[in-house]
């Protein structure tokens, strides 16, 4: 497992019940979190005198409760700064636990000893592209959200990164790819987080697992002659890590060589001291 342990502004406090509480900088949340079965005695304060609580609805959705929670506000990994705040379906617009992720892709960067470009593929709001920007890459960001893609630009500004060399592209990824093959265009390194379910903006409906290999298939037409590294992420529910070992071997270990580590994503938690699984990811390497 691999854990993002390094927060400062993130802590997951306590987990059980089905939700979790974490602080995010000075603020207290409660949310839903299906791994989160077991039940544990609710000792901190938080449980009950929380900024915010999301409530799942019995007939499905669910709704923020604010008892004090600004609209957005700030915190801190290292040297980059993001934006947070209460969106849709529990979620804040950044998950902590893929500063493991992060921290990997930059080591990975910085050690090439040259310019390498990253595309970063069902971007989101750019946790990972304002990482590997900060570590010195070309980053072209895709994600079908107009949304989405502005507040990772918000994202790479308040890091101090408005002036890096990011493209921002709102775009079908699948389309996108298949032009880039068309143009000539490669990357060093790919880096993707693909949903379970989704829908293009053009209508077209993304399958994890019917989508998921073809895809992978199709981006490495685009990696480069000197390719560093593909990484992928998912938070299906049910997928196992081995499942992104045996995609990326089958990929890419056959065509370029190199090597394939896959493993869960993990949260401390400061009550227990145990760990809470957050999502499984698989890296592949050239070398």
């Amino acid at each position: 497992m691999w854990i993002a342990d390094r927060w400062k502004d993130y802590e997951l406090i306590d987990c059980g019940g089905g939700e979790k509480l974490e602080r995010w900088g000075s603020e207290l949340l409660v949310r839903p979190d299906p791994q989160a079965i077991w039940n544990t005695p609710r000792t901190h304060r938080g449980w009950k005198r929380n900024d915010g609580h999301y409530l799942r609805s019995k007939t499905g959705g669910g709704h923020w409760e604010k008892n004090s929670l600004p609209a957005s506000w700030q915190i801190r990994y290292g040297d980059l700064t993001f934006k947070v705040g209460p969106m849709n379906f529990k979620h804040t617009g950044l998950f902590p636990e893929q500063a493991a992720n992060w921290d990997w892709a930059q080591r990975q960067i910085r050690q090439a000893g040259r310019q390498v470009s990253v595309l970063n593929l069902f971007a989101y709001t750019g946790g990972a592209t304002v990482a590997c920007a900060a570590a010195g890459a070309k980053v072209c960001h895709v994600d079908a959200a107009k949304g989405m893609v502005a507040w990772a630009k918000e994202n790479a500004r308040l890091s101090g990164l408005e002036a890096a060399p990011v493209r921002w592209l709102v775009d079908d990824c699948t389309k996108f790819v298949e032009r880039e093959i068309r143009r000539g265009h490669r990357y060093d390194a790919i880096i993707m987080d693909p949903p379970s379910y989704g829908r293009g903006t053009g209508g077209e409906v993304w399958k994890l697992e019917e989508n998921l290999y073809p895809f992978l298939e199709l981006t490495a037409q685009v990696l480069s002659d000197e390719p560093l590294f593909v990484l992928v992420n998912s938070y299906t529910t049910g997928l196992a890590p081995s499942v992104l070992t045996y995609l990326l071997e089958t990929v890419f270990s056959k065509r370029f060589g190199g090597h394939t580590e896959s493993g869960e994503l993990g949260l401390p938690v400061t009550e227990s001291g145990l760990v809470l699984p957050c999502g499984a990811t698989g890296r592949w390497q050239a070398k």
